[in-house]
């Protein structure tokens, strides 16, 4: 059925093109219209690095910075589909509150006015072509450059460029089609133009997917006369609310806190334009207004168009602010985490795989789920539970001696439940993300990978050891049972200290902490140590006991090591401890 519709979608298209030249035009507009726009935000997800992304997060603190912070950033790079990703991987990667990122959205709705102001303004006051081509020629000179940051400038002017020559197009387009016919003439008048115009917008925005190109449209046909001033009003408020139907359709694939955000838009501007169409005539009353008080001219409809669609959105933050608690509580009621992320990724979301520093969190984020995971099988094959040692400051070798109950874990099933398929998930999605990434990030994604692959041997390793565990635990010789009640503490220690390792923002904590753990190592050498000649000597174990607890500590010391070394991957800051 979807192909259906996009075959006769591209046939219409297709049609208009060869029966007139002046569609022709307009549908060109519109196309390099939205190709600027794809080159814009490219260009901004390359150059912005870290630093939207830096701003963003910081700037959500508080519900008046997180609606600043959308505003300003959807202005600056007009691509609210950019803030969105950016604030969907925060979301996954639990680096900001769901109010904040909704605070975010609502700011990034206000911004996406900014394009009807630049059309507005510029694009039909003066000759924008002449803009675009000196942008073109530039951009494309930037982008054979070998440094990135000129190629992704070189991105954005192009953008800028194409935007321009669309808007241009759109213009001329819709200039030469009065000459033969006349839209306006068409015009719907009361409720039923209001209901008409409305759902023309919604549905010209879901066929474009671009709020931005649709208001460009709207407003080069308002001012060239070919819609009427009331039915423009209805338009925009039609390309606010198809919007967010693509947006509610991209969100289908991502995680939880995407659908979240994804409903937080539908509501938010579902509501805004409830209230913008029962309130229509008084809003267009109040711009007709403040037109006057800010100078623009009672006959420069474009530009009351523009302020329109700023005030009805304002109206919206303004409304649903007072509620905005009440609305996190129903979005977490409605997407509830289940069992199955256990098993699949939590945080790797297709829709930030782009934009290179938020896929390499995401990725972190996950390698701690997949290390999570591990945790649990590593105590359960030791016959621990994690939530009575780690990070309960315990004795722990006490609470070792005294955990004597076998726990029943198939580790090979555990390893294709809860290991196996994260783990392909973690390698396909680093793999994607190595494409937009730069030499540094690229390093850090080898480095994760390296964990993953630490993190699924210990896994195997243990394994190996659990057998055992699991038959001296039993044993009536009571020193066996205290050199493998060793060994399990000493896993158990290594975990704890782990634990320690990650919770602390104290630098010179962590380091210390970290050679603890390595010194701990030492211990499990038991030739070395002279432990196991000594109780081979005096026949306290069996030649048999010797060479499986010989083996056996050989496995706890690289279990312990790998720990050890992925700790250091993941939570040690200070690059001379990865050394």
């Amino acid at each position: 059925m979807k192909n259906f519709f996009y075959l006769l979608f591209v046939g219409i298209i297709a049609a208009l093109l060869f029966v007139s030249d002046d569609a022709k035009t307009i549908i060109a507009g519109v196309a390099i219209f939205l190709v600027g726009m794809f080159f814009m935000e490219d260009g901004f997800k390359s150059l912005s690095g870290g630093v939207l992304q830096t701003f963003l997060q910081k700037m959500t603190s508080s519900m008046p910075k997180a609606l600043f912070s959308g505003f300003l950033a959807t202005a600056i790079v007009q691509s609210s589909s950019l803030i969105s990703i950016v604030i969907i991987s925060f979301l996954s990667a639990e680096l900001i509150s769901l109010s904040g990122a909704i605070g975010v959205i609502f700011g990034s709705n206000i911004g996406t006015t900014t394009t009807a102001w630049i059309v507005s303004t510029f694009g039909l006051k003066i000759k924008i072509a002449t803009l675009a081509m000196p942008m073109l020629t530039f951009g494309v000179i930037f982008r054979f450059a070998q440094q990135k940051s000129l190629q992704a400038l070189g991105n954005i002017l192009v953008g800028l460029g194409f935007v321009f020559l669309g808007i241009s197009f759109m213009k001329d387009g819709f200039e030469t089609l009065k000459a033969g016919i006349d839209l306006a003439s068409f015009s719907v008048d009361g409720n039923l133009g209001i209901a008409l115009y409305v759902l023309l917008g919604i549905v010209a925005t879901v066929i474009i997917q671009s709020s931005s190109a649709t208001m460009a449209l709207i407003i080069t046909a308002l001012a060239t006369g070919q819609i009427i001033y009331f039915n423009a009003l209805a338009l925009a408020i039609g390309a606010n609310v198809g919007t967010t139907i693509t947006a509610i359709l991209g969100s289908l694939a991502s995680n939880s806190d995407g659908k979240r955000l994804a409903v937080a838009h539908f509501i938010f501007n579902i509501l805004t334009a409830i209230v913008a169409i029962v309130f229509i005539y008084q809003l267009a009353d109040l711009v007709s207004f403040l037109s006057v008080k800010i100078g623009i001219d009672k006959q420069d409809y474009a530009m009351q168009l523009a302020l329109f669609h700023t005030i009805f959105n304002l109206l919206g933050v303004l409304l649903l602010l007072p509620f905005t608690k009440q609305l996190v509580s129903f979005l977490e009621k409605l997407f509830i985490s289940n069992e199955r992320e256990l098993s699949h990724a939590r945080y790797l979301d297709s829709t930030v795989v782009s934009v290179g520093s938020i896929a390499v969190v995401a990725l972190q984020k996950e390698v701690e789920h997949l290390y999570d995971n591990a945790t649990e099988a590593l105590s359960h094959a030791l016959s621990l539970h994690r939530h009575t040692y780690i990070g309960m400051n315990e004795d722990i070798s006490k609470l070792v001696r005294s955990s004597v109950k076998q726990i029943d874990i198939d580790l090979d099933h555990f390893y294709a439940t809860k290991i196996k398929v994260l783990y392909g998930e973690i390698l396909s999605y680093a793999t994607q993300a190595q494409e937009h990434l730069e030499a540094e990030q690229n390093d850090r994604i080898y480095e994760l990978k390296v964990a993953c692959r630490d993190i699924v041997e210990t896994i195997k390793e243990v394994k190996e050891l659990q057998k055992n565990v699991n038959f001296f635990m039993k044993s009536e010789n009571a020193y066996i049972r205290d050199e493998y009640n060793f060994l399990r503490e000493q896993i158990a220690t290594t975990l704890d200290g782990i634990h320690l390792i990650r919770k602390s923002e104290n630098q010179e904590e962590i380091e210390q902490k970290l050679e603890t753990l390595k010194q701990n190592l030492e211990k499990l050498d038991m030739i070395a140590n002279g432990r196991i000649d000594k109780l081979i000597r005096h026949n306290r174990i069996e030649p048999k006991m010797a060479t499986s607890l010989l083996n056996d500590s050989s496995f706890t010391y690289r279990i312990s090591k790998r720990l050890i070394e992925i700790a250091t991957i993941l939570w040690v800051k200070n690059p001379k401890e990865k050394s």
